[in-house]
């Protein structure tokens, strides 16, 4: 299963976000799905892009990362966060609620439907 990693709840997040908090917010969708909407300022890391794509988009390792998908039972962001781990990064977390959590609270997304 690999380690257990700490979850962020929505309201925490988006309070990071507002307060402009130094932290990489991960999408762990299909590229088209991340295309369509993400949350924002999200980077976009797929499952089996973390190798090449998590170097080139964090440098620095102790950076906080918060890893997401679309819902609870999606599983794409465990999977990434947990690979971001085995690369290095200290600071993982995970938004188990994901986009549709976010979305159903009213809250902002980018993208060309968001």
């Amino acid at each position: 299963m690999g380690p257990v990693l700490a979850d962020v709840g929505r309201d925490e997040l988006w309070q990071k976000v507002e307060d402009g908090d130094e932290l990489v917010i991960v999408d762990a969708l299909p590229p088209i799905s991340f295309a369509a909407s993400h949350l924002p300022g999200a980077i976009n890391i797929p499952p089996g892009t973390e190798d090449e794509r998590a170097p080139r988009r964090i440098s620095d390792r102790e950076t906080e990362v918060v890893v997401y998908c679309m819902n609870p039972t999606c599983y794409s962001s465990v999977a990434v966060a947990h690979r971001l781990v085995e690369l290095g990064y200290s600071n993982v977390r995970h938004y188990p609620g994901g986009k549709e959590d976010w979305k159903e609270a009213g809250l902002p997304l980018e993208g060309g439907r968001a």
